[in-house]
């Protein structure tokens, strides 16, 4: 069951672009999060791992402050690793993934990352289409 909840998406959208903005405006780099994790190197791994860490930390936290069950996903581990590995092969065929494109590209009126993000959406669509009403 899902509900509408402008005002939590309005909160996480705002949250999600300062987070973005402080990257780009403190570090100079693109809050891609596909980027992030795949450019880990010895020499430059400290932002990185600290980024990806406190994500990983207000999710988590989130979940610790909202009073509601954790998700459980009802597909099978198979599918949801076969989904992860298209989702991976296609954030490098597209040169970035939501984040990037989505968040940061349009935000900069990137029409490459315009492009980018009308051919996720379409795929989403065309994916969920397909798997809910033909399989």
């Amino acid at each position: 069951m899902t509900s509408f909840t402008p005002l939590s998406g309005l909160l996480g959208g705002m949250l999600i672009g300062l987070a973005a903005a402080l990257l780009l405006w403190g570090n100079g780099r693109v809050a891609g999060i596909s980027g992030i994790l795949g450019g880990i190197r010895p020499d430059d791994a400290l932002w990185r791992v600290a980024f990806l860490l406190a994500m990983s930390a207000g999710g988590m936290t989130m979940l610790g402050l909202l009073d509601k069950p954790v998700p459980v996903p009802d597909s099978s581990p198979l599918l949801l690793i076969s989904a992860g590995l298209l989702v991976g092969f296609g954030t490098r065929l597209g040169n970035g993934c939501t984040s990037g494109h989505g968040v940061c590209g349009l935000a900069r009126f990137s029409v490459r990352s315009l492009v980018a993000v009308m051919v996720f959406m379409a795929t989403a669509m065309w994916t969920v289409f397909v798997v809910r009403h033909l399989v």
